[in-house]
């Protein structure tokens, strides 16, 4: 326990998935092909509250989706990486960008897509119903 209260002592910025960590990785498609998505009010707080402490958020998802821009922007969260099938790239330019080092970054995962970033960074989280792998990893 005390190990990962030092990684996350060391925390500067938070990366999250998007479709399985900040909703319920359901997609809801309408017949003009728009797509809806639910996101919890109380992660919008916490994230908000996150961003407070001047911990930055950064977000990187291999879907892209207007809806997903429209919450961002609510939230004041100005790192959004959308289209990303391999997160690799967008992690790389996310750190270089903000000069950070890998023990200074939190990436929250659900999937085995989440793996490459997650083995990178100093503090990986799954959230509670991830796939066997993205939990063997956090």
């Amino acid at each position: 326990m005390q190990d990962i209260l030092e990684k996350a002592a060391q925390i500067k910025l938070v990366i999250f998935d998007v479709d399985g960590v900040l909703t319920d990785g359901s997609l809801y498609l309408g017949d003009d092909g728009q797509e809806y998505k639910a996101f919890n009010s109380l992660d919008g707080h916490g994230m908000v509250m996150l961003q407070q402490t001047g911990v930055q958020i950064g977000i990187i998802t291999g879907r892209t989706s207007k809806v997903v821009e429209i919450r961002m922007n609510s939230l004041g969260i100005q790192h959004l990486y959308q289209g990303q099938r391999d997160k690799r790239p967008a992690y790389s330019e996310l750190k270089d960008h903000l000069a950070l080092n890998d023990s200074q970054i939190a990436y929250v995962g659900d999937d085995v897509v989440d793996l490459p970033v997650m083995s990178r960074v100093g503090l990986a989280i799954a959230v509670q119903d991830a796939h066997a792998f993205a939990k063997q990893h956090a």
